[in-house]
C-alpha cells in the first residue's frame, strides 16, 4: 500500500440536482510538506462555514477540501493540484452546476489561481457549461496583490478581510478588489474588525459568506426556470 497522501474531499449529504456547488478551501503555510491532518486548525476554522452554508439552501452542495500538505510549497502550489482534483470529482457528479469557491487564507490564493484556468474550471471541453462563478476570499493571502487581475468581468468576488490582519495585507486585498471593479467585475470589499482568524465578529464573516452564495445561487435558479424545457 502506497504512503503517497491524498487529498480527501468531504461532500456531506448528497444533493440530487444542485442549484450550486460550493468548494470550501482552508489556509496553510508558506512551506511545509507535512500532511495535512482532520484536526489542523487550517481546516477545523473553516467548518462553521461548511455547515452554515449546508443549511443555508438544501439545494446547494457544500464540499470542503483537505489538502494532502499543509504548504503552498512554491514553485509546485501543492494546493492547486489538490483543488483540480476536487473540481473533477465535483464535474464528474455534477457536470453541468457552477461551482462557488470560498478560501481563507492560502485558500485564497489558490482559488484566485483556479478562476481563470479553462482546464480547470470545465469550459472545455466546450459540450460543458460548468465553470466557477465566484470566489469568496477570507483574509486571502495575495502577496503578488495581482491574484485577481485577470478576473474575468463575468465572475463575482467577495474579500473579507480584518483591518487588523498581521498575517495577510487588508490593504493589498482592498486596492486588489478594487482593481477588479474597475475592469467590471462584480466585486465588493468588506472590511472587518479584527484579526486573521476571523475569531472577532465571526458572524459579520459568515452571514457576508452566506449571503454572497446564496445571491449567486438564486441566480442560477432563475436561470433554471428561464430556460427553454
Amino acid at each position: 500500500m502506497s504512503n503517497e497522501p491524498i487529498p480527501v474531499l468531504r461532500t456531506g449529504r448528497r444533493v440530487h440536482a444542485p442549484s450550486l456547488v460550493v468548494l470550501v478551501l482552508g489556509g496553510g503555510k508558506d512551506s511545509s510538506w507535512a500532511r495535512s491532518r482532520p484536526w489542523h486548525l487550517a481546516g477545523l476554522r473553516m467548518w462553521p462555514f461548511t455547515f452554515m452554508l449546508r443549511r443555508s439552501g438544501r439545494d446547494i452542495s457544500v464540499q470542503q477540501l483537505q489538502y494532502r500538505f499543509r504548504g503552498w510549497n512554491a514553485p509546485d502550489r501543492s494546493p492547486i493540484e489538490d483543488a483540480r482534483w476536487a473540481l473533477d470529482r465535483i464535474h464528474a457528479e455534477y457536470p453541468d452546476v457552477h461551482v462557488v469557491v470560498v478560501g481563507h487564507s492560502m485558500g485564497g490564493r489558490t482559488a484566485a489561481a483556479l478562476i481563470d484556468d479553462p482546464s480547470v474550471v470545465g469550459v472545455e471541453p466546450a459540450e460543458t457549461t460548468q465553470k466557477i462563478v465566484g470566489v469568496v476570499a477570507l483574509a486571502p493571502w495575495w502577496p503578488d496583490g495581482t491574484e485577481v487581475d485577470t478576473l474575468a468581468a463575468d465572475r463575482a468576488l467577495l474579500v473579507v478581510h480584518g483591518t487588523a490582519d498581521r498575517w495577510t495585507d487588508p490593504r493589498t486585498s482592498r486596492r486588489a478588489t478594487e482593481r477588479a471593479a474597475a475592469r467590471g467585475v462584480d466585486a465588493r470589499y468588506l472590511p472587518v474588525p479584527g484579526g486573521h482568524f476571523m475569531l472577532r465578529n465571526p458572524r459579520v464573516w459568515s452571514r457576508a459568506t452566506r449571503d454572497f452564495v446564496l445571491g449567486i445561487a438564486a441566480d442560477a435558479r432563475a436561470d433554471c426556470i428561464g430556460e427553454p424545457s
